[in-house]
């Protein structure tokens, strides 16, 4: 069982929508079951996936020493469920803060769905907290958007810093998959520069996918489908395609 978690301090990166589609690519045709575990309280990708009741969802799990197996819902995606996000999440941080080895929570609990998924996909809060932090230790990789644009930069240098702070102090299994170039416009200089940039800092973990930004991809939650059922042939649906292939290379590799 893969378990990536997906994750960027700066928001707006396109991480909900890459981990939502992601889900969707992986899972196509029937070739992975994949659970995205929702750990960002904003619950975007909860309510993406329509999850219009998920009970206390991960607060329960991570607070409360539910199994995750009693929060996951199934979705109208094909071959994705979905752990949910809560309102009640929003006060794990502070639940948390005082609990000893807080941030090791979520890898035992996963360890209980071992042979129940192939893939377990982690979307975590736009900042680096214990949520974000208890991600990192339970994956085996990150994977990491990037919006192309030159303010987002900085954000990817300290969630770098703090990748290999983790890797040094809790998970020292845990590796970089990938920086995903995301909301990249084609239209302008700007975007090709960062993602230049982005491939000149980081050649090795670059992917050569980028998400191209899309109108149809920023419609796609409102009608609670990812970009492979809403616009199954448009550019959108492409890259996430392409992304899942390049990251199953990738796996492969690692």
């Amino acid at each position: 069982m893969q378990r990536i978690a997906i994750a960027m301090q700066k928001g707006g990166s396109g991480k909900t929508t890459t981990a939502v589609n992601l889900a969707a690519a992986l899972a196509e045709n029937g070739t992975r079951r994949v659970l995205l575990v929702d750990c960002d309280p904003q619950g975007n990708a909860t309510t993406w996936l329509g999850v219009d009741d998920p009970g206390r969802g991960m607060f329960a799990v991570l607070c409360e020493g539910a199994k995750v197996e009693d929060a996951i819902h199934r979705t109208t995606t094909p071959g994705v469920d979905v752990a949910p996000s809560s309102y009640w999440l929003v006060g794990a941080e502070r639940a948390l803060s005082g609990e000893v080895g807080a941030e090791l929570i979520l890898r035992r609990r996963l360890v209980e769905l071992e042979g129940h998924y192939d893939v377990v996909l982690m979307d975590t809060p736009p900042t680096l907290g214990v949520l974000t932090i208890g991600a990192l230790v339970a994956a085996d990789r990150v994977l990491v958007p990037c919006e192309a644009h030159v303010m987002a930069l900085n954000g990817l240098a300290q969630l770098m810093t703090t990748i290999e702070a983790v890797q040094d102090r809790l998970n020292e299994h845990i590796k970089v998959l990938g920086i995903v170039p995301c909301r990249v416009d084609t239209r302008t200089r700007h975007g090709a520069e960062v993602v230049d940039e982005l491939r000149r800092r980081f050649p090795d973990k670059t992917s050569q996918v980028v998400i191209r930004e899309s109108v149809r991809l920023a419609e796609a939650p409102s009608f609670g489908q990812s970009i492979l059922d809403y616009d199954p042939k448009g550019t959108g649906a492409e890259d996430y395609r392409a992304l899942a292939d390049e990251l199953n290379s990738r796996l492969k590799r690692h």
